[in-house]
């Protein structure tokens, strides 16, 4: 009987105490959006979250074998956090599908409404629209050949401005970033392993001509909102990486140049995109297109002995070269039923160039999705067809199971 009056004691203080922090903090979680902690009447936010896509793919190559795997592409876990007063926020992001598994990781201070200034290792501002969007965000399990050829993650760590401009109905958003030009920050095995080159300095305009997208639809390339009037936005972004030693500028070490007196004299590379993405109705289209080049390359050889002096068109063997182009359009039903169908195309700076890291290569991509709670968690099948520069044929089929947690 005192075991009874003791247990039924201590689980009303248990209830009361519980009650007494639930008018200050809270907890949910939701598919989706994560394990939300609401702390101190909602003035600090808190959330963990992921992302798995267990994954079926199927590969031949002209009349091969069929090849096959089954494995996780992604694995995300990721935190967050507000400090509403303090107007500070965080985000850090990991893949352990990676070796090197930190993929976002900075300290954002908003001084004032729609201005934001972060430090840290984020996707970067000078990249095409793809790649600004998460990987759990994609139209596409895999990004298209634009955006592969020319980035890997997309994540540089620096320094990044941007502000949401409103005049009439139209919206304008300018950032600017000046980051390491070398990608991610490499921890590597020593001390010694340190970036090369200077830094890499990038900008990006985009203009919303009819508004701004649905709260929630601006991160996605499919519209999933079903905007009721038609919504674009159209962007363009440039960045100059003041001595490149990466093939896309996302890396250090992976080649040297030197001068004639056999000191390191790294390339500079350059990179322009132009996009637009249009929404209406469960209609999306995606249309991006890039130009890279490399300057500052007189006086260069590929030996320290100054034996080989560079040819013009060898520096893209170094370094991604040429033009790209990737058209994306969709339709997703209210009922989570969507069909996409995607269009990529290579074309090389140096044609004359068989060795140049971008080869003239087309590619045909078509998906059917099933969304059933938004794109948190869906399945999607696909099936692609490139077909490169010595007329070989490869086809892709994948099928993905995306959850987002």
């Amino acid at each position: 009987m005192r075991k009874l009056i003791f247990y039924s004691s201590l689980l009303l203080l248990l209830q009361s105490a519980g009650m007494h922090l639930s008018a200050q903090n809270q907890a949910s979680f939701e598919l989706g959006s994560g394990l939300k902690f609401s702390l101190n009447e909602g003035a600090y936010q808190f959330k963990m979250g992921g992302m798995i896509q267990p994954y079926l793919g199927l590969a031949r190559t002209n009349s091969q074998q069929l090849d096959k795997s089954l494995n996780v592409k992604r694995t995300y876990f990721n935190i967050s956090g507000t400090a509403i007063k303090e107007k500070v926020r965080f985000f850090l992001q990991t893949d352990f599908s990676q070796g090197t598994p930190l993929m976002d990781a900075w300290l954002a201070f908003e001084p004032i409404k729609d201005l934001s200034i972060t430090i840290g290792q984020k996707q970067s501002i000078a990249n095409n629209r793809e790649m600004l969007l998460m990987e759990d965000k994609l139209q596409f399990a895999d990004r298209s050949l634009l955006s592969t050829s020319f980035c890997l993650t997309g994540r540089e760590i620096g320094l990044f401005v941007e502000k949401k401009i409103n005049f009439l109905n139209i919206g304008i958003v300018p950032q600017i970033a000046v980051t390491s030009g070398d990608g991610r920050n490499s921890f590597g095995i020593d001390s010694r392993d340190v970036d090369l080159g200077g830094l890499k300095y990038s900008g990006r305009m985009d203009l919303y001509p009819l508004g701004y997208f649905t709260k929630g639809n601006e991160d996605l390339v499919a519209d999933l909102f079903h905007e009721k009037t038609l919504k674009m936005v159209i962007g363009g972004a440039a960045s100059y990486n003041t001595g490149a030693s990466h093939s896309v500028g996302e890396g250090h070490g992976d080649f040297q140049l030197y001068d004639v007196n056999g000191l390191v004299k790294l390339p500079d590379y350059r990179k322009i995109y132009g996009d637009i993405l249009l929404k209406y109705q469960g209609f999306s289209f995606l249309g991006e297109a890039v130009i890279s080049s490399a300057t500052t390359l007189d006086g260069s050889y590929t030996t320290s002995s100054n034996a080989s002096p560079l040819i013009p068109t060898q520096i893209s063997e170094y370094l991604a070269l040429g033009t790209a182009y990737n058209a994306q359009i969709g339709y997703v039903s209210k009922n989570g039923y969507a069909l996409d169908l995607r269009y990529d195309a290579l074309m090389p700076e140096f044609a004359t160039n068989p060795s140049s890291l971008i080869s003239k290569t087309t590619g045909l991509t078509v998906g059917f999705s099933k969304y059933f709670k938004q794109n948190d968690l869906k399945m999607q099948a696909t099936v692609s067809s490139f077909t490169y520069s010595d007329n070989s044929n490869e086809l892709l089929g994948s099928l993905i199971l995306q959850v987002v947690f």
